[in-house]
């Protein structure tokens, strides 16, 4: 190939994995351990995974979508037709440490399991079972595709033109987020694994996933109210700006998160009113005015190119970023050389796909692979002795009753969305997470206003963003500007198991807390950076919110119409992402600092992690050279697909037809037996030549009636078909009700507020949220006493001292503290 690919063990090498089904999700979890060394053995009919079908596809004929999930695994037919395939099937899942079914989801005409009895013969045995809405509620059995599903779960309504309709992307977004969640089950209970030998079984709700990217804006609806709607392409509540925008040549994308970004974005375009204006401090308050504050930036925007405006946003420490065209990640040398984009080969087909995004440096993942054909093996040792009968620390007998990650020990110095969801999941299954502020600067998302009524009134404890990514974890404050405070630190990361950061990626070294330091203090440590671009990137210093990481991902220039500009999906998509990325990237090193007693660092590039939803266009461009095609709300495969307008102000239904059967019912729902006859219409080609008249044809029906009713005929057709959601509608969705989704939490100044939960359960019942997110430095005595033994009378040095506290400080007060430090 003209590209290497790089093999090695891996650090997996030593678990087998059975996946049956076919289902995005599952696929890609099951390659998650591929890209690490595990045997996967991927159980298609004779025909093949269906998913070998869909588009977009190679100048072959082959599917992209399956090359990027697929790569490295090995594939075994079974036929249920043939005599003895159940105990051919059995046999295979016996041998194996994790089975990952997708069944639920598309049988691929896999034969049955008796899940149960297998696990009788092989306790350890982890199981993850994946369906779209998990097994009971409204929505169990509803038929479904990706699109339907995010616009059930707040994603699509959002975005797009002020009076719509809603504009979404293409469909490869759930069975990633899903397959990450997945992963994170089945890897945390390797984990568990090393203490008690047995198995854990796992539900997964494909639908609770993607709630990961709406769940900001649902518990803000909380808070606020019905505050947010549609408000054009490329602008979300409530940051503004942070869209993409046209420049002399190129797009770029801008966002102003903090007061001082947005003055340095107006001394940048010479917006020098606008930058003085009190009244546009804060970014709710620029919403207010955005379409003059667009007049007056954009045409000086198109004065220089995006790349020229890219240096300059560098220098002012602006989150700015040129927006790529796929044919530029592809020409990325530096993409390449971190393994974001590696070799496949497919066939008779060379082609560059998404690697891992979990670069763990020690243990690296696998750089590219070769694509199974149906029945083909693939580099498999058939020697392995199964994880349970080697592994030190194996009790061998089975403890239900405690979480997966209980014992392990994070500090967490990450501050915003992403690396606390990182560390709020690794909380969720058990892990005491330390959380570490400061009353100088704490987590940024408490808020950013540091005046004076703000602070006194203690508002930076109200804030729902907050409050739903630091659950389950202990908070301390800790002034790391001060030697007193660092080396209280450093005891602490002498007995931890994981330290994570999202700061740029100097800040922690020169506070003297570097890796270089840190795994001489601890050897068995896991150190996980964040940062936006890598710690070795020519764009290190580039600052970024997770809207700039979608931004500068590519994934926009394939998302809207031809002669439309590229279109961001979300306000800060990257946060999510990159926060579950770190996870799974964590618990990977976890498994073999159990195994081996060695640490590691981890650079993990978040803007990376938003790559795999662009993957199948980075490939067909690779093989092909033939740019993406933009779709709209329409879809490569299926006709028709997009979201129609329904009775009442501003009420849409995502509708899309799988296959011809689902076509047929659909037309004779909207009363068109013709079409359902028409031998003409039952091919997407057919159908696509009247796509127009189609879709005019379904706004007629849908028109006339409620979202939800529609919703409602529509499935009872089974027919794909989700309305599109409102964030806030997801606080009272009868679904996530039945299912017990949102859990209820007291919490000081705010009281009961409502959770959410893990998309991923072991029973019946969500993982119980323990307790809500710390006050600022509400644990300090508790750990720096239990965990570090120091006495009452040094806390109270301490807080005497400034080391530690319980308050933010205000602009004023943060000013006094700097000048007694310079003095």
């Amino acid at each position: 190939m003209a590209e290497k690919m790089e093999s090695s063990i891996g650090v997996l090498s030593h678990l087998r994995v059975v996946e049956v089904g076919s289902a995005a999700a599952t696929s890609y979890c099951a390659r998650l351990f591929a890209d690490f060394g595990a045997d996967v053995q991927k159980v298609e009919p004779p025909a093949g995974d269906p998913l070998r079908r869909s588009a977009p596809l190679t100048p072959g004929g082959q599917s992209a979508w399956f090359a990027f999930l697929n790569f490295n695994k090995s594939s075994i037919i079974i036929d249920r037709a043939e005599p003895n395939v159940d105990t051919r099937l059995t046999a295979l899942i016996d041998d194996c440490d994790i089975l990952i079914d997708g069944r639920d989801v598309d049988s691929a005409d896999c034969p049955s399991i008796d899940v149960a009895a297998i696990r009788q013969r092989n306790p350890g045995l982890i199981y993850l079972e994946a369906n779209w809405f998990g097994r009971n509620g409204p929505y169990a059995g509803f038929a479904a595709t990706d699109s339907t599903v995010r616009a059930l779960a707040g994603l699509i309504k959002l975005v797009g033109a002020a009076d719509g309709p809603p504009m979404h992307a293409p469909d490869f977004q759930t069975g990633v987020l899903a397959g990450l969640w997945g992963f994170i089950a089945a890897a945390s209970s390797v984990v568990a694994r090393t203490r008690a030998g047995a198995g854990r079984s796992w539900s997964l709700s494909i639908f609770e996933s993607s709630l990961a990217l709406s769940e900001y804006h649902t518990f803000e609806a909380f808070a606020r109210g019905n505050v947010m709607r549609r408000i054009g392409t490329n602008r979300f509540w409530p940051t503004f700006p942070a869209g993409i925008y046209e420049t002399k040549k190129g797009w770029l994308g801008i966002t102003t998160g903090t007061p001082a970004q947005w003055r340095a974005f107006c001394d940048m375009v010479g917006l020098y009113e606008l930058r003085d204006d009190p009244a546009l401090i804060l970014s709710q308050d620029r919403l207010q005015q955005m379409e003059e504050i667009e007049r007056q930036f954009m045409p000086r925007l198109k004065t220089r190119t995006a790349q020229e405006w890219f240096a300059e946003g560098l220098k002012r420490k602006i989150p700015i970023v040129p927006i790529p065209e796929i044919s530029d990640l592809l020409q990325d040398s530096e993409k390449k050389a971190r393994g974001a984009i590696v070799p496949v080969l497919f066939g008779e087909e060379e082609g560059l796909t998404v690697g891992s995004m979990q670069r763990l440096t020690l243990t690296p993942p696998r750089r590219g692979g070769k694509v199974p054909a149906p029945g083909e093996q693939q580099g498999v040792d058939r020697t392995r002795t199964r994880v349970t009968d080697t592994w030190p620390g194996s009790s061998g007998g089975a403890d239900d009753s405690r979480q997966p990650l209980q014992g392990i020990c994070v500090v967490d110095f990450s501050m915003g969305w992403a690396g606390p969801l990182c560390t709020r999941t690794l909380a969720d299954l058990g892990a005491d997470v330390i959380k570490i502020e400061a009353m100088q600067y704490p987590d940024w998302w408490r808020g950013v206003d540091r005046r004076s009524t703000y602070v006194d009134g203690r508002m930076y404890e109200t804030v729902p963003g907050f409050c739903i990514m630091n659950r389950n974890k202990r908070g301390i404050t800790l002034d790391l500007t001060r030697p007193q405070g660092i080396a209280l630190a450093k005891r602490l990361l002498t007995g931890a198991d994981i330290v994570v950061d999202n700061y740029s990626v100097d800040v922690l070294p020169k506070l003297g807390l570097g890796y270089d330091v840190l795994k001489t203090l601890n050897p068995r440590l896991i150190v996980l950076s964040m940062s936006a671009f890598g710690k070795n990137s020519i764009h290190r210093d580039c600052r970024a919110y997770g809207s700039t990481l979608e931004q500068g991902s590519g994934l926009p220039s394939v998302i809207g119409s031809v002669e439309g500009p590229p279109v961001m999906s979300h306000f800060a998509f990257g946060d999510a992402v990159g926060g579950l990325n770190g996870c799974a990237a964590v618990l990977v090193a976890l498994i073999h600092a159990r195994a081996a007693g060695q640490g590691q660092f981890i650079d993990l590039a978040q803007i990376d992690c938003m790559m795999p939803f662009a993957a199948p266009w980075i490939t067909v461009h690779s093989i092909g050279g033939t740019p993406p095609k933009r779709y709209g709300n329409r879809h490569p495969q299926f006709v028709p697909h997009g979201c129609f307008r329904c009775r009442g102000e501003d009420n849409w239904i995502m509708v899309t037809a799988m296959d011809a059967e689902m076509w047929q019912r659909l037309a004779f729902l909207i009363g068109r037996p013709d079409w359902a006859t028409d031998a003409s219409l039952k091919s997407t080609e057919g159908r696509r030549g009247i796509e127009d008249l189609i879709e005019r044809s379904i706004e007629a029906w849908t028109l006339t009636r409620d979202a939800d009713q529609a919703m409602s005929e529509l499935q009872a057709a089974k027919v794909a078909a989700g309305v599109s959601r409102l964030p806030i509608d997801l606080l009272n969705d009868q679904h996530l009700r039945a299912r017990a989704f949102l859990q209820e939490v007291e919490r000081a100044f705010i009281g009961l507020h409502p959770q959410p939960s893990m998309p991923i359960r072991e029973g019946e019942e969500p993982c119980a949220i323990r307790a809500a997110a710390p006050t600022l430095g509400q644990h300090n005595k508790e750990v720096l006493s239990g965990l570090l033994g120091l006495s009452d009378a040094e806390i109270a040095h301490l807080a005497r001292s400034g080391i530690i506290g319980t308050v933010m400080l205000s602009e004023g007060e943060l000013a006094k503290t700097r000048k007694v430090s310079s003095g």
